[in-house]
């Protein structure tokens, strides 16, 4: 799967390496186009997840504000649905 924004890929991985949370897609920390992301100052804490950081995308001189996030400490509670998290995104932003 794919993750685009203005028709640049920002993330490619197989489905199978995907984990796939109320309908947001979660890729592998390895499939990403790392110089895309920074971070964002967007607080954000999810009452099962944890803390989110969130991420701002960049591509093709645009900058698309909090397109992406993660949590990079998540509860130990949510470890069996989350895992050690990894940059989600929208259905909007993936494409099979």
């Amino acid at each position: 799967m794919k993750a685009t924004i203005d028709g640049t890929v920002v993330a490619d991985a197989p489905e199978s390496d995907l984990i796939v949370i109320e309908g947001n897609y979660y890729f592998p920390l390895s499939s990403l186009s790392a110089d895309a992301f920074s971070d964002s100052p967007t607080p954000y804490t999810c009452p099962w997840k944890g803390v989110a950081q969130y991420h701002d995308i960049s591509v093709a001189g645009s900058a698309h504000h909090d397109a992406a996030w993660s949590y990079p400490d998540p509860y130990p509670a949510s470890f069996d649905r989350v895992g050690r998290t990894t940059p989600a995104m929208s259905p909007s932003t993936s494409s099979r």
